[in-house]
């Protein structure tokens, strides 16, 4: 009996949801817009996706958490793939035709979701790295006086 609860909790846990759902009035409001970016946020928790047209309006997001992952599962590389399926979903009913994508941060999730933009068919305008990297480091402490 113990088992059947297990593998019950088990199965709920692992239910992903895998197509997104954009209303109506996004559709209508957006379906003029032909080009868009994606801004990429990799973390070491999390992998957030943001579609913007080339104004910077927020179109759609999503996340790793979004999709139905919790805890260290959302920084793994599997989950930021998902959430990126469902943000290809999206742009392909909104019928976007060319995409910039800036990506940022260091991740689990960033070289994963490199491989798999680099198999969809989607017409990939600029993959940049927008990374922040310190140019002369922090200040350094104080000399000790004794």
């Amino acid at each position: 009996m113990g088992k059947r609860r297990l593998v019950k909790k088990v199965a709920e846990e692992t239910q992903i949801k895998s197509e997104a759902k954009l209303s109506k009035e996004k559709i209508k409001k957006f379906r003029g817009v032909k080009e868009g970016r994606i801004y990429i946020n990799c973390t070491y928790n999390n992998t957030t996706f943001h579609l913007t047209d080339l104004k910077g309006n927020l179109i759609y997001w999503t996340s790793a958490g979004k999709v139905g992952f919790s805890g260290t599962k959302r920084g793994t590389g599997f989950a930021a793939t998902v959430a990126l399926q469902e943000m290809i979903s999206a742009i392909k009913q909104l019928g976007l035709e060319k995409i910039e994508i800036y990506i940022k941060g260091i991740g689990a999730g960033r070289a994963s979701v490199l491989k798999v933009l680099a198999t969809t068919d989607l017409n990939i305008d600029l993959i940049k790295d927008v990374t922040p990297i310190p140019h002369d480091g922090p200040r350094p402490p104080k000399v000790r006086r004794v």
